[in-house]
């Protein structure tokens, strides 16, 4: 299994370094790494070359200009981009365990995607892990009840890393609610079968829930990656949702006409 790393990104290099570095010192690295880019300022670009001087595999910068929050195009672009067999979708503020990438390898199964989920840290939290490279994953088990208790986390219980074996990981096999693009894996070849992210879901919302929706049209399940490749989220001002309500109606157009499963324009314009 040749493993592609997806990572969207914009305008936050410094989340993004802590991001590279979590994918550097997996145990097992990915084949590649292809940076999303929806437009970010050189800054980025600057970052990304300076990370990958040193990188464990390569890392490619995937970038398209910067008209308002397009990351499904993003996400399209660099799939296209990829060589991998197997895809998975990181955000570039979510700083993966050492083990990520071998634990998805672990939990991947033909015809399925594995839905990961994320420790949410406080912005004091984030503001010490983000700029002073603090190596969180290494904390023992004293610091994560310390920081839970004074409410740095969200919470702790992903932190139990759990066997990724077990028949209770396919409970939701359609379940679409807590799909999220922040931590995915899906095979490549289910990806480009149903033309990837609907580029029609523009602005913050609903377009990871999209793409599971079709790819279970498609034949694919869920395999649920709870506790076992868990991300930490760094914190960050809420997006604008200006756009999400439309976004939720097409979704919901989209649950509702039972014979889609491609989207309308996707990864196949770059392929």
């Amino acid at each position: 299994m040749k493993i592609s790393v997806i990572i969207t990104t914009y305008n936050r290099p410094s989340a993004l370094r802590r991001v590279l570095d979590g994918l550097f010192h997996q145990d097992q690295p990915p084949a590649e790494i292809i940076v999303a880019d929806d437009g970010s300022a050189q800054e980025t670009s600057d970052c990304i070359t300076a990370q990958g001087a040193n990188a464990p595999c390569p890392v490619e910068h995937v970038w398209q200009p910067d008209r308002g929050f397009q990351a499904a195009r993003a996400r399209n672009k660099a799939v296209a981009a990829s060589t991998g067999d197997y895809l998975l979708f990181l955000d570039g503020d979510c700083i993966p365990s050492p083990y990520w990438v071998d634990r998805h390898r672990q939990l991947a199964r033909p015809a399925s995607l594995v839905a990961g989920n994320r420790i949410l840290l406080s912005e004091k939290l984030t503001h010490a892990v983000e700029f002073s490279g603090e190596g969180i994953w290494q904390w023992p088990l004293r610091k994560w009840l310390l920081a839970r208790l004074r409410g740095e986390v969200n919470r702790l219980l992903p932190l139990v890393f759990l066997s990724p074996s077990g028949h209770w990981r396919e409970r939701r096999p359609r379940q679409w609610q807590g799909v999220k693009t922040c931590n995915l894996g899906v095979w490549k070849k289910d990806f480009v079968r149903v033309n990837g992210f609907d580029e029609g879901f523009q602005g913050w919302g609903h377009e990871d829930a999209d793409l599971a929706v079709r790819l279970y049209r498609a034949g694919v399940e869920r395999r649920d990656g709870r506790y076992a490749v868990p991300v930490l989220h760094l914190w960050h001002r809420e997006h604008d949702r200006s756009r999400e309500a439309e976004n939720r109606k097409r979704l919901e157009r989209r649950i509702q006409d039972t014979d889609l499963i491609a989207a309308e324009k996707g990864v196949d314009q770059y392929l």
